[in-house]
């Protein structure tokens, strides 16, 4: 498969402190790991509701973005920033929390429903389903009636280092993508984790 000319990566996940090292905010730590990496800063932009920064990656510039909605109003800010920057579905990665994969799983693809999960349910209803997205594992409380809660809450330290690795490891495989294609990408990426 050809080089992915992705132009804008979200990260989905909740604004404010007592969301900050929450499972559901993996997303966010997605898009501010690029960040780090890549030289960019965040900056509030009220006309998007979302922090965006702007930076370089495989010599392409590319904006990452955090929505400041609340993760069930995604959909808002991504089309915003994407109407803005004349950026189509398919040059859009979107990062979120995947409770059914286990901590320390990371899955790239392009399309497909949104598993339940809120903010890519409000996405796809704004943008369409034809986006990346990458789904960093979360692992799942093993019944139902605690996702809200489990969600919601910090991570053990074992399954934080275990999310943080998955986010490397994701972060890893986005200018393999944009060079090398998603099908390089995904072999490296759900492949075995590396010694």
């Amino acid at each position: 498969m050809d080089a992915v000319p992705l132009r804008l990566i979200i990260g989905l996940g909740n604004p404010g402190d007592e969301y900050a090292r929450t499972r559901h905010n993996a997303g966010f730590h997605f898009v501010e790991e690029l960040a780090a990496r890549h030289g960019g800063a965040f900056r509030y932009e009220p006309k998007h509701q979302a922090e965006l920064a702007r930076v370089r990656i495989a010599g392409q510039d590319v904006w990452l973005a955090k929505p400041m909605s609340y993760m069930n109003r995604s959909g808002g800010p991504t089309t915003s920033v994407a109407g803005f920057y004349k950026i189509t579905p398919v040059e859009v990665l979107v990062a979120h929390d995947e409770l059914d994969f286990p901590a320390g799983d990371a899955r790239l693809k392009q399309g497909g429903g949104h598993g339940g999960q809120n903010g890519m349910r409000d996405i796809i209803a704004a943008l369409g389903d034809a986006f990346w997205r990458v789904r960093i594992g979360i692992g799942h409380p093993g019944d139902r009636n605690r996702v809200a809660d489990y969600v919601l809450g910090r991570p053990s330290a074992a399954d934080e280092n275990l999310i943080r690795d998955a986010i490397a490891r994701a972060a890893d495989a986005v200018p393999v993508m944009m060079q090398q294609g998603a099908q390089k990408a995904i072999r490296d990426l759900h492949g075995p984790p590396k010694p």
